[in-house]
């Protein structure tokens, strides 16, 4: 491609608007995410999937819209501002409702088997992911203008504005009902946090000038790298490619390798009783061998 054209289509993805088609996405994804998560609560308690929707319509409501705002709401609560702001947008709620009702509740369950058909899957998960940059950059944009020097706040904000749903999760499951303390992302973080973390250092780097690149093109660079990654899980079963890198480095940094020399140390002869036994199996296998030729 072109420079100057490759350079016109990063502008373009930059100045995108998110409202409706970006956000709706997000609003689907979200809400087809809680509606999944209850697959697992309505076994476990013998009923179908559909009655817990059918007897908690304000808990499914609540938990899908602590999705959705979710990193609005943790972003806020965490610089100080009023928790409950993204329920001011009239226009955000109104939408994120209407959806979640017909996902949830519409004849023949058909909105929710369209949803999760592949090319439709594909497509909400792209649009999704723009909107995810988005959010990231806005999210250190706005934290850098309240704590111009607090670097390491600027990132946590960016990365909370990206992927809030994933922290948001112990806390929407108790709204439904369900304490699952040992599943969360700080114990073990998802790809998609780890790559909001990265987008965010990329962006906090921009802004220090420590890379010279357009903003334009860096900007264009997060959106294919969560596009890729997100397509790539989906059809090539990529779950998480930072696993090998972090693997090197706990190895090295982290104790790893002198666990394994220190194991490698300590091993255990075998013992003479068990080198005889280890013999006589032997003796006994290969006499049995014998005898089925």
């Amino acid at each position: 491609m072109d420079p100057q054209t490759f350079m016109d289509v990063a502008t373009v993805v930059t100045k995108l608007k998110m409202y409706p088609y970006f956000d709706v996405a997000h609003f689907i994804l979200c809400c087809i995410a809680v509606r999944d998560d209850i697959v697992p609560q309505a076994q476990a308690a013998g009923a179908q999937v559909v009655t817990f929707q059918r007897k908690h319509p304000l808990s499914s409501w609540l938990s899908s819209m602590l999705v959705c705002f979710a990193g609005s709401f943790i972003a806020n609560f965490l610089l100080g501002e009023p928790v409950i702001t993204p329920f001011k947008d009239q226009r955000a709620l109104a939408t994120a409702s209407i959806i979640w009702y017909v996902v949830n509740y519409s004849p023949f369950d058909m909105v929710y088997k369209l949803c999760k058909l592949l090319p439709f899957k594909l497509l909400l998960c792209m649009l999704k992911e723009v909107q995810r940059a988005h959010k990231v950059y806005h999210g250190v944009i706005h934290t850098a203008k309240i704590y111009p020097n607090g670097y390491a706040i600027i990132v946590l904000i960016g990365m909370i504005k990206g992927n809030g749903s994933g922290l948001m999760r112990n806390f929407e499951r108790l709204v439904r009902g369900i304490w699952v303390p040992g599943s969360n992302e700080i114990l073990q973080p998802t790809f998609v946090t780890k790559a909001c973390l990265v987008a965010s250092i990329i962006f906090l780097s921009e802004r220090l000038n420590f890379i010279a690149v357009p903003h334009p093109l860096i900007y264009f660079g997060v959106v294919i790298f969560f596009v890729y990654f997100k397509l790539s899980s989906i059809l090539l079963g990529i779950v998480d490619p930072f696993v090998p890198l972090e693997n090197l480095f706990c190895a090295i940094f982290m104790g790893g390798m002198w666990d394994a020399m220190r194991r490698a140390v300590k091993a255990e002869p075998v013992k003479e009783e068990d080198k005889d036994g280890m013999l006589r199996n032997d003796v006994i296998k290969s006499k049995e061998e014998k005898k089925k030729d």
